[in-house]
């Protein structure tokens, strides 16, 4: 299995001039305020990732990889888990552009900042942990359609129910959430990624090529 997550990475490491370019726009954009800078990185990881998936579809990589000595779950589980570590390396990045920031301003919230970086990762768990269940069902292409189409659904039914909601009684959840989520959002992207990991396997394990 550690010899497809270092496919993936090296493959992304040969696009390492499309990756810096990325960053170089996202910066100038999210300059205009300083603290949005710091959700780039993260950002640009995710989109860089689903190239793989691009890639491996193009050269057919799938149909090359089941003919390998390699259980089809670590296929699955490859993906995962090189995806992970480009977050951690892009949350590294984000940690030495927050020190850079701070020691040439003296406004940083860095609270603020670290909320906005949770958000940020939590929103990229949420994309990603549909994402790959519907590219191993459906391909690159479809994939993508399914999951605009999946969240405009979702968004469209949680403002149904929240346009229901007398904001009054929830006060409470949101002060618990307020206080807690540093703790919440990290505990549900486990539980995302781990219900999309097995999701993601079943389908694998089923398909035919």
């Amino acid at each position: 299995m550690l010899g497809l997550v270092k496919k993936d990475l090296l493959m992304i490491k040969g696009n390492l001039r499309n990756v810096l370019l990325f960053l170089v726009v996202f910066v100038i954009i999210a300059l205009q305020e300083n603290n949005v800078i710091v959700i780039v990185p993260v950002f640009v990881s995710m989109m860089v990732f689903m190239t793989t998936f691009s890639y491996d579809e193009y050269n057919k990589w799938e149909a090359y990889a089941i003919t390998l000595p390699v259980l089809r779950k670590n296929i699955v589980k490859s993906k995962y888990v090189a995806s992970i570590i480009l977050w951690l390396i892009a949350l590294l990045v984000t940690v030495v552009i927050a020190v850079i920031m701070g020691f040439f301003e003296q406004n940083i919230n860095y609270s603020e900042m670290f909320g906005m970086i949770l958000g940020c990762v939590f929103a990229i768990v949420l994309f990603e942990s549909l994402m790959f269940p519907l590219i191993f069902k459906f391909g690159v292409e479809k994939g993508r359609i399914g999951v605009f189409v999946g969240v405009f659904v979702i968004v469209a039914l949680l403002g149904f129910i929240f346009t229901g909601i007398d904001l009054e009684n929830a006060s409470g959840f949101v002060e618990f959430f307020n206080k807690y989520y540093y703790l919440l959002l990290p505990l549900l992207s486990i539980i995302l990624l781990v219900i999309s990991y097995f999701v993601s396997k079943r389908i694998y394990l089923k398909k035919e090529f």
